[in-house]
């Protein structure tokens, strides 16, 4: 899963985490809130009848103040408007069948679902009644009881969350989607390093990275630089000792075809002379004609010994490009593989683009993997047909392919696990020379192709 959709994901659980603590908290306040509303009625009426207390008192002092109870014309609309909505203020002593005087009640909030009002006072428990004197001075002058309405103060609660909830939803989403992008933006350079990491397993070590503003990205980038370049000098410390390995070898295959030719072909021709020599001598006397068949086979053995000396010679010390030139080369190669037998498989040889122009290191490198491949294909399989195909690629590409593909089955998977020093040697010369190497089944046999670039 992405990092930006883990992140979002996990934002997007604290913003409902926060959006339930809003709600209960906005539940909570709306309890209170209740409560202070009560307490407030219960004062402001409180403090008006204490003025119209004393304010009687005085206009009529000639009665006593017990003949002033209940206060007289408390219940105003004046006193009304102290009171707030679904809240009901009572004044003691109450006189016979008087009625509390309540707030507005009627369209002050939605109606709660009854989960709501089931679960608030559930919770946070009812509203108590509140209590004040109408004069602190004069005990007497009674007390003012505010009670709130229960399905009232349920309605105020509801309204008082769902408005809550509305701005705190609506708050929600803008930080959700604002942080998402924000996240977004930060991680989008995360696809340049992911880039560059692609690029290294291909081969391309140095890969230039943009600055980053954040601090992790940016190590992460600088440690993505270095690895890159640490890996590009050891691929060429790496290239540098195969280029020597393989020179080395190349003179070590020189010297021992001059070994080869000139102790082992000397003493074969010697022998194949005294054979000769043998042979002639003894078919002049009659009675040694098992020694002259003996003689001719020892000639024969002398002459197979000589082809496959000459064989490896050729192998060895073959004409290389940098004499012959890379075209020339690979016509001789598949001529002498031509010559050797009528009954050795077609080796159709595609050349395209300036091959004759391969100089240098590419070219004994095509060279070497082209003879190569041939040998693999001719000794181990049963190919009827063999294609050899070298082509110059020219333009940003500049590079040489050659492929080798070939009717005599095979399996690809084996071949590339295979351990053969043959392949061996072609996968050191291919990296060495800075190029890359693939085998894959062909359509009735096997395919190997490889990518040699060339200096520009």
């Amino acid at each position: 899963m992405r990092l930006v959709l883990q992140l979002v994901g996990r934002l997007l659980v604290i913003v409902a985490l926060c959006l339930g603590a809003a709600t209960v908290w906005a539940s909570v306040d709306a309890h209170r809130s209740v409560d202070r509303a009560t307490a407030a009625s219960a004062q402001r009426v409180a403090k008006a009848l204490e003025a119209l207390y004393w304010r009687e008192l005085l206009l009529r002092s000639n009665r006593a103040r017990e003949h002033l109870l209940p206060v007289p014309d408390w219940r105003t609309l004046e006193t009304m408007k102290l009171i707030s909505p679904g809240v009901c203020v009572q004044f003691a002593p109450a006189t016979a069948f008087e009625k509390p005087l309540c707030g507005q009640s009627q369209g002050i909030g939605q109606a709660a679902p009854r989960w709501f009002a089931a679960i608030v006072p559930s919770f946070l428990g009812s509203h108590a009644e509140v209590v004040r004197p109408v004069s602190d001075r004069a005990a007497a002058a009674g007390t003012v009881i505010a009670t709130p309405d229960p399905a009232a103060a349920i309605s105020l609660a509801w309204e008082y969350t769902l408005n809550v909830l509305d701005v705190a939803l609506l708050m929600s989403l803008a930080i959700a989607l604002l942080a998402s992008l924000a996240i977004a933006h930060t991680l989008a350079p995360a696809r340049s390093i992911v880039t560059a990491l692609q690029r290294m397993a291909r081969g391309q070590y140095r890969t230039p990275l943009p600055r980053f503003r954040s601090m992790e990205l940016a190590m992460i980038g600088q440690a993505v630089g270095e690895l890159g370049d640490r890996l590009e000098e050891a691929t060429a410390q790496r290239a540098a000792l195969t280029r020597r390995l393989l020179e080395i070898r190349e003179d070590e295959r020189r010297a021992l075809a001059r070994e080869l030719h000139d102790e082992f072909g000397q003493n074969l021709s010697a022998i194949l002379a005294f054979a000769n020599t043998i042979e002639t001598a003894s078919a002049k006397d009659k009675s040694g004609h098992a020694i002259t068949q003996d003689a001719k086979m020892i000639s024969q053995a002398t002459h197979h010994i000589m082809a496959c000396l000459r064989g490896t010679l050729n192998r060895l010390r073959h004409p290389l490009p940098e004499e012959l030139g890379l075209e020339a080369s690979l016509v001789n190669l598949v001529d002498s593989w031509r010559s050797q037998s009528a009954t050795q498989p077609v080796i159709q040889l595609d050349l395209r683009g300036d091959i004759a122009g391969v100089r240098g290191t590419a070219a004994t490198t095509a060279y070497r993997v082209a003879q190569e491949c041939l040998t693999n294909a001719l000794r181990h399989g049963a190919a009827r047909e063999i294609n050899l195909r070298i082509e110059r690629r020219t333009g940003e590409e500049n590079a040489l392919l050659i492929r080798v593909e070939d009717d005599g089955g095979g399996d690809a998977e084996r071949v590339v696990q295979s351990a053969g020093h043959g392949l061996t040697g072609i996968r050191e010369r291919v990296s060495a020379a800075g190029g890359s190497l693939s085998i894959a089944p062909a359509r009735r046999g096997l395919s190997v192709a490889a990518t040699i670039p060339l200096a520009a």
